[in-house]
C-alpha cells in the first residue's frame, strides 16, 4: 500500500500555492478528430509475433479514441472479420489490404499502402 502512495505523488516536491491541486497527468487536452480529407492513413500487412497469421494494419489516424473505435468497427463489418483498435492503430484479421484501401478512399481518406 505504501508503495502505491509513493508512486501516486512521484515528482511532486512541495507547493505553497493555496489553490494547488495535484494531477499526475497535468491538463490533458482531448485531441480533435481531423476531417476525412486531412487524415493520412497507411494500410499494410504484418505477420510478426502472430505465429505466421496475416493481419492488416491501418495506422496514422489522428483523433479521439471513440472515433478510431467507430472506424475500426465499420471496417471489421465490411470485411466480415474480427480485429481491434488502440493507440491510433486498427488491426483487421486477414489479408484485406486492397479492400481497405478501396473502402477508405471511397470515404475521402488519403490512403497509402505499405509493406507486402
Amino acid at each position: 500500500m505504501a508503495k502505491q502512495k509513493k508512486q501516486q505523488y512521484e515528482g511532486v516536491v512541495y507547493s505553497t500555492a493555496e489553490d494547488f491541486n495535484y494531477s499526475p497527468f497535468g491538463e490533458l487536452a482531448t485531441e480533435e478528430t481531423l476531417p476525412n480529407q486531412q487524415q493520412q492513413l497507411r494500410v499494410g500487412l504484418d505477420r510478426k509475433s502472430r505465429k505466421g497469421k496475416v493481419v492488416t494494419i491501418v495506422e496514422g489516424f489522428k483523433g479521439q479514441e471513440s472515433d478510431l473505435e467507430a472506424l475500426a468497427k465499420r471496417l471489421k463489418q465490411k470485411c466480415g472479420v474480427g480485429g481491434g483498435a488502440k493507440d491510433g492503430v486498427i488491426l483487421i484479421q486477414g489479408d484485406f489490404k486492397q479492400k481497405l484501401i478501396d473502402l477508405l478512399s471511397a470515404d475521402n481518406y488519403k490512403v497509402k499502402g505499405f509493406g507486402g
